[in-house]
């Protein structure tokens, strides 16, 4: 029986989904370091465009998706609101989210910017070390 937490088979090359565990190729990071994918939307793609670069440019960013096209519903100031909209799909190291986060809403033209970060596992490891060398801080 797998345990309630998944933390300590993490740091073995395991991850825990419900009762099973699956082996994954061990971490070629620094520790603490991993790589993330990270979502936010803009109004367009002039300022989608604006803002991937200065992301690149920054190094808070090896790369940055600009997925036009995307149809949102959310609610806002009480309304239910559907727009088009504009997808980033940031690729990073989580060593620079910090610095991400603090750094997006002024480039933003949204008073609230979505920004969503989540772990990528289980790709290429040449692919998360140019994350990671793309991404170093100046």
């Amino acid at each position: 029986m797998v345990g309630k937490t998944d933390e300590p088979h993490r740091r073995c090359g395991w991850r825990i989904f419900g009762e099973s565990a699956i082996a994954l190729a061990p971490a070629r990071y620094p520790m603490g370091m991993s790589v993330l994918i990270c979502l936010s939307t803009c109004p367009d793609t002039a300022g989608a465009d604006r803002i991937a670069t200065a992301l690149v440019e920054e190094r808070l960013a090896a790369c940055v998706n600009v997925l036009p096209g995307i149809h949102s519903t959310y609610r806002w100031e009480g309304q239910i609101r559907r727009d088009d909209e504009v997808l980033l799909v940031i690729k990073t190291a989580s060593d620079r989210l910090d610095a991400l986060r603090e750094r997006l809403p002024a480039l933003h033209p949204y008073e609230l910017p979505e920004l969503v970060a989540v772990e990528a596992e289980g790709g290429l490891p040449a692919y998360f070390d140019w994350i990671a060398t793309e991404t170093r801080a100046p």
